[in-house]
């Protein structure tokens, strides 16, 4: 970047500030020449994409080895060497969730690979799935069509007919069942919004998250933005932690050999207890304080956040299901 030549013009192009050096004081941009001939725009681009691979893989080195350290950087204002965290979390999210839809997509494999886990964290074993998917597909209101719902609500007397939400309710449901797919149908088309879902959610819990943090520490030193950068650093852990266990799991698949179906389910064993006892030590590093009563601290808001994951996860459950296209 060094050596593209200067503009005789000391008029900033951004901002029309006058530049004296080679970077305009008020908005940073090079007052360099635009038009470059492909050799500059070839090494420019070569810069750029080293500079952003340098800060990428330090970015995720520290957020796999080392927890709480990226966020104790980006809030003592070292921040130029690593990736912002909204940044980072939309970059893993995006990758994440492209590489999930890319790898195989029926609904079994779905579920048994791990995208679709209880409030534990853990894969459903295959009775859980089956017992899922037999609610789902068998999921009936009691309505053959909309118009005999609407029928019959406005043939009941006034403090017997359902309430708004209800209704509601009922009437998605209802359509649903409308459409007569078939249970294969039905599951597929399940899983699918299930799976597309679940970015939505995590993103609308993340305030929360950060909001039971605030509601555990001092007020006065810890504000909601720490709080909150935090809690992205967390769940960009989390998902790409999900990111690698898939591939893995996916690659062994296709040996089609015993031997790699056990790596798999050690591997993937070793990666959820992982991802449970990060948030421990992120915690206590970030925070400080005395190590058993940060322990303790962390344990109660683990179980709290667990308690709302899965009200969250059984309201997409239900939302999913009356939302099928």
């Amino acid at each position: 970047m060094g050596k593209h030549k200067l503009r005789d013009d000391k008029t900033c192009l951004n901002c029309n500030y006058v530049v004296e050096n080679r970077f305009c004081p008020n908005c940073g941009q090079e007052n360099t020449e635009t038009r470059k001939t492909f050799h500059h725009l070839f090494f420019h681009f070569f810069e750029d994409l080293t500079h952003y691979e340098n800060a990428f893989w330090k970015t995720i080195k520290n957020l796999i080895l080392r927890p709480a350290s990226l966020t104790k950087e980006y809030l003592s204002g070292k921040r130029m060497s690593y990736l912002a965290p909204v940044r980072l979390y939309i970059f893993i999210s995006f990758v994440t969730f492209l590489v999930l839809s890319l790898l195989p997509s029926n609904s079994d494999e779905i579920i048994k690979s791990g995208t679709i886990k209880d409030d534990n964290g853990r894969a459903f074993t295959e009775k859980q799935r089956d017992s899922l998917m037999h609610e789902v597909s068998n999921f009936d209101i009691g309505y053959k069509s909309v118009k005999e719902l609407d029928s019959v609500q406005r043939a009941e007397k006034a403090d017997e007919k359902m309430g708004n939400i209800e209704y509601w309710f009922a009437k998605k449901a209802t359509e649903v069942r409308e459409k007569h797919y078939t249970n294969e149908e039905l599951k597929d088309k399940f899983v699918e919004s299930f799976v597309h879902n679940i970015p939505k959610v995590l993103f609308l819990y993340m305030p929360f998250f950060a909001f039971i943090l605030w509601l555990f520490h001092d007020k006065k030193k810890w504000y909601y933005f720490d709080h909150g950068i935090f809690t992205l650093h967390y769940f960009s852990f989390l998902l790409l932690c999900q990111l690698i266990l898939n591939i893995i799991s996916t690659l062994l698949e296709c040996c089609n050999l015993i031997i790699f179906d056990i790596i798999s389910h050690f591997i993937n064993f070793a990666g959820i207890l992982y991802m449970f006892y990060y948030f421990f030590p992120a915690h206590h590093r970030f925070y400080g304080g005395k190590r058993r009563y940060t322990a303790v601290k962390g344990c109660f808001m683990f179980f709290i956040n667990m308690f709302f994951i899965t009200i969250s996860i059984t309201a997409l459950i239900v939302y999913t299901f009356i939302n099928i296209k």
